[in-house]
């Protein structure tokens, strides 16, 4: 079985992109600029927040942090976002979700400049992929395409099933596998038996959100099988959607939890922010 690591492929994004920010930085004199917006303290958006300042920093590329407390209210939260969206020098914004109970993502995606969405999840944004235009596309749909892609994974013409249906991986990620010639078909939580449509598919991403949920008996031999989620098992370990100790010898390649798209979603936050600021510096933004 081929060991998809998303962690060589992020390095591989990483370098080019490093590229990029230098040429950048000769042409206008700054790097690109991403803002994190981290509200409260939990400890799994904070390590999150970390990873993704250290990213930054290794490419040359800007990464400011505003930290707000728990209590923060949605008019000092807009008033943020209101600066962010003003500030000339800040070209990505990037809000962590979940946001503590009180304050609404729906609020802060419709507040949020969409030439500034560095997650690509702005109603815009959305729009604009559905489209066939992206401006650019969410993380960790799009680190799965580039995890396909740098293993010359064939797509087009394959049958491909996504289990999950949230805004934030499993539409985005079934819209792009369309848009790559995939047959697709999304299962979620209303699907009687996902197994019995999981095992028809050649291709199938795992975004179902909930621990070990799928494992050999539900794909087909020689399956592609990318798993997007992560969850704690306590102990510090971690562990995705599908039991992948199962997959030896039976599909053809996999992703590992971690290791596997986790890392990719931090290279495609970058590579957003490379993108906006370049459309933005060269007059470019829609």
């Amino acid at each position: 079985m081929l060991l998809l690591d998303g962690k060589t492929v992020a390095q591989h994004v990483r370098d080019q992109l490093k590229t990029r920010v230098q040429d950048f930085q000769g042409r206008f004199r700054r790097p690109p600029h991403l803002a994190v917006v981290l509200v409260g303290a939990d400890p799994a958006s904070q390590v999150y927040v970390k990873n993704k300042h250290i990213a930054c920093e290794k490419i040359g590329m800007l990464s400011t942090v505003h930290n707000l407390a728990a209590t923060t209210t949605e008019t000092e939260l807009d008033a943020l976002l209101d600066r962010l969206n003003t500030d000339s020098g800040v070209d990505g914004i990037l809000v962590q979700l979940p946001l503590p109970k009180g304050l609404s993502a729906e609020r802060v995606l419709e507040k949020l400049d969409p030439r500034k969405d560095a997650d690509g999840l702005t109603y815009t944004a959305m729009g604009y992929l559905w489209a066939g235009r992206p401006f650019v596309k969410p993380c960790t749909p799009s680190g799965v395409m580039r995890i396909l892609e740098y293993y010359k994974i064939p797509v087009a013409g394959k049958t491909a099933v996504v289990v999950g249906r949230s805004n934030i991986v499993g539409k985005p990620i079934a819209h792009l596998l369309t848009e790559a010639n995939a047959t697709v078909t999304v299962c979620h939580s209303k699907t009687p038996d996902v197994g019995a449509v999981t095992r028809q598919a050649d291709i199938v991403v795992v975004a179902a959100g909930k621990p070990r949920l799928l494992g050999k008996e539900d794909f087909k031999p020689g399956a592609v099988v990318i798993d997007v989620g992560i969850h704690g098992t306590g102990g510090g370990k971690l562990c995705g959607d599908v039991r992948f100790e199962e997959l030896e010898g039976h599909a053809s390649a996999a992703t590992p939890v971690p290791g596997g798209v986790g890392p990719m979603t931090i290279a495609c936050l970058l590579e957003n922010t490379m993108i906006l600021a370049e459309k933005r510096a060269e007059g470019n933004a829609r």
